[in-house]
Formats: structure tokens, sequence, C-alpha cells
């Protein structure tokens, strides 16, 4: 029996950093990548046509923040797992994304590596 992989879709504003995150979801089994932005209101519109099972998301985007994208989507689709990756990692920040719905907030300077095990948790059960 095969089951539904993970739908992830990023958000990031650095190209660099929207790669290096696809290459690691690309070594992972049962999980694809469905899409990815570098503004909040691009993002916003693809995750509500897309509805990936996760949104890897950068607070710091091009006009808007993240923060908004995570509040707008997790109003209407809190079955979205949101994993914030950020260089914003103080306590200020941590604490509104958390109460906005996101399921983990990692800090890009020292978490990074931790993605694909948060991603791998996600799997849809069987």
């Amino acid at each position: 029996m095969t089951s539904h992989p993970t739908e992830v879709f990023i958000v990031d504003d650095s190209a660099q950093i929207r790669t290096r995150l696809a290459q690691m979801l690309s070594a992972m089994e049962h999980v694809r990548l469905i899409g990815e932005a570098d503004c909040a209101l691009e993002a916003i519109g693809h995750i509500r046509r897309l509805r990936p099972d996760c949104v890897l998301l950068d607070l710091n985007l091009l006009g808007r923040s993240g923060l908004e994208v995570l509040r707008a989507i997790h109003a209407e689709s809190p079955g979205i797992a949101f994993i914030v990756l950020t260089n914003h990692s103080e306590p200020q920040y941590r604490s509104a994304c958390m109460e906005a719905g996101a399921r983990y907030f990692l800090d890009k300077s020292s978490e990074f590596e931790r993605v694909p095990e948060l991603v791998a948790g996600l799997a849809p059960q069987q």
C-alpha cells in the first residue's frame, strides 16, 4: 500500500535558501515539493490553490511578512503544518508565530538541518 506523499511549499525571499531546501526535500522519500514563492501575496495565492500539507516559511519576505502569510492561511486551513524557518529567532517572533498557528519555529542559523526530520514527521499516518 502506498501512502500519499507529504506535499511541501517553500516561501523564502532567498533563491539560494529555496534551492537548498528543495535539494533537502528531493532527497527524502514520500515528500514532494509542489511549489515555491518569494513574496507573501504570491505565497498566499499558491498555498490557497495547492493546499500543501506543509509550508516552510521565512518571516522576511518581499513586500509583506511571513507572519501575514501564516495568519491568512492558518485561519482558513488550520490543517496545513507551518514550519517557520527564520533568522529572526527572537522570543517575540517565536511567540507571535506560535500564537498564529505555526507548528514549529526554527532558527536558520542553528536549526536548518532539522527541516527533513520535521517534514518526515508530518507524513500521513496509515
